[in-house]
């Protein structure tokens, strides 16, 4: 069993062992702790461990008996040293603990922290694809993806909340099928010019691209967005299973579709209330903005 622990973002793990609450004052001494952290780095025998801690063999020996009956050390050698059997001792965790109740189910703490992913992340693990537009020419208008390195992004944000993955993830629009279209939760990145996929769902999204105005129009605010900098993220039902869900996430421009992601990475709280005129639909439309005017665009506005 493990015990993790979020530090400056990163998963970290600690091995942990069960004991019972009878055992516990085994470890109910400094001395005792002091003992047991002598061996942390390698195994040890008595002799070893008394000379460290200045202290009486015998006492090493009486300690020994009873962290080994307890199942908090184990022998893992022994080696003839000057004639005598010498037993070598090693933690059998990196930490112990006793319980007073019973496990119950859960949910990781990132996933009560976001809701908005809530099926898209279960155990750990991502339990979704990620679609990105091919960078070679495809379609009728023989475009070539500039979006999908933005997913590079996306991809270091969402291992934020993962502590592992399982498989490969992420499939090009010109490769994926049909039976992982419908099999899975996905994440689309990019318009439909540079991503069949997103061509596909288009009309199913409350903020769609009009390829006639070269725009994405929200049915929500009946505004028609253009400008190259606005990017779109929609959340819904997928068209190809009603039991997954689909993440779109694209621009009018691939500067469109950086503004989008910004928007996770810095904001995703306000992702989560959902669209500015209707909670009820996560629909939402920002533009990027230049916030240090060192003419890059580093953060965004909401606009719905």
């Amino acid at each position: 069993m493990k015990i993790v622990n979020k530090v400056n973002g990163k998963n970290l793990s600690l091995k942990t062992n069960e004991i019972s609450a009878s055992e516990i004052n085994s470890l109910s001494n400094p001395l005792s702790i002091k003992i047991l952290k002598t061996l942390r780095d390698e195994p040890m025998y008595p002799k070893q461990i008394a000379k460290k801690l200045k202290i009486h063999e015998q006492n090493i020996y009486y300690y020994m008996r009873k962290f080994e009956k307890a199942g908090i050390v184990r022998v893992v050698k022994q080696e003839n040293i000057n004639g005598t059997i010498a037993k070598f001792y090693a933690l059998t965790s990196d930490s112990f603990f006793f319980k007073i109740g019973d496990f119950k189910e859960s949910f990781k703490d990132d996933e009560r922290e976001s809701g908005f992913f809530k099926n898209f992340i279960q155990d750990g693990d991502l339990n979704a694809l990620v679609i990105v537009g091919s960078p070679d020419p495809h379609g009728p208008m023989k475009a070539r993806s500039r979006d999908g390195y933005f997913g590079m992004d996306l991809a270091l944000f969402l291992g934020t909340f993962l502590s592992g993955v399982s498989d490969l993830k992420v499939r090009l629009d010109t490769e994926v099928n049909d039976k992982e279209l419908k099999e899975n939760n996905l994440i689309v990145i990019g318009g439909p010019i540079v991503n069949k996929i997103s061509e596909m769902i288009g009309r199913d999204m409350e903020v769609y691209y009009d390829e006639n105005k070269k725009g994405f129009y929200s049915m929500i605010s009946k505004k028609l967005y253009v400008h190259d900098d606005i990017g779109v993220i929609n959340k819904f039902k997928s068209p190809f299973n009603k039991d997954k869900e689909i993440i779109f996430i694209a621009g009018v421009r691939n500067s469109g579709t950086k503004s989008a992601i910004i928007a996770f990475i810095k904001h995703l709280k306000e992702i989560e209330k959902g669209n500015n005129l209707n909670h009820k639909v996560f629909s939402k439309v920002v533009e990027g903005i230049d916030f240090n005017s060192d003419g890059v665009v580093d953060d965004v506005e909401f606009l719905e």
